[in-house]
């Protein structure tokens, strides 16, 4: 009976916390949708060309974050406004459903540079007041989906090396708070560079 109870509450509790009209992701319908995203994205979220993210395993709600940003136009990308324009609320809680039940692909690291990466991702870099990653991404990069930061581990190098430069120079402005666009103008293009090419490598336990 408890876990019946237990079980209600947490379906009532996601539905309440969906605005009107909303419903939770349809993986199968966002499989669907899926289809005109798979030429850069790749048919199940791993995409092939590293200036494209990875989408398969990243957390539902970040992903519908992100559409939401490219349509609203807080995220700018001319190629991402596009493909969002015929897209409402429900159609990226969808596609968000979809690619979170996919496997990424693992990366693999540049190992030149890891050493360094490894450090500032696991110690940030004292002197330039940057703070470690693991404190928002975690020890294997997996992120924190309540927060809404995402997995990092096995991502394209240069697609988050792209991002951190981006919102160095405010080119992208969507982080909350300023987070990263505050950490990011702190970094060199080498502490950019190795710190992408060791979360490229990483992967979960």
């Amino acid at each position: 009976m408890n876990y019946m109870r237990s079980s209600l509450f947490a379906v009532l509790s996601i539905a309440l916390a969906l605005p009107m009209g909303l419903q939770a992701g349809d993986p199968a319908r966002g499989q669907e949708l899926s289809a005109a995203c798979s030429a850069c994205h790749g048919n199940d979220g791993n995409s092939t060309n590293p200036e494209w993210p990875k989408l398969a395993g990243q957390h539902a709600d970040y992903i519908h974050k992100q559409l939401m940003d490219y349509k609203s136009g807080r995220r700018e990308n001319a190629l991402m406004a596009g493909q969002v324009a015929n897209l409402d609320e429900q159609d990226m809680r969808d596609l968000g459903a979809f690619y979170a039940r996919q496997e990424i692909e693992p990366g693999t690291a540049d190992e030149a540079v890891a050493e360094r990466g490894e450090r500032i991702y696991r110690g940030g870099i004292p002197a330039s007041d940057v703070a470690a990653c693991t404190a928002c991404h975690g020890p294997t990069g997996q992120g924190n989906p309540a927060a809404m930061f995402p997995v990092v581990a096995g991502q394209h190098a240069k697609y988050n090396a792209d991002q951190l430069r981006y919102f160095r120079s405010e080119q992208r402005a969507n982080d909350n708070g300023r987070m990263m666009r505050n950490l990011a103008a702190r970094m060199s293009d080498a502490d950019i560079r190795a710190v992408t090419e060791y979360m490229a490598g990483l992967r979960a336990e």
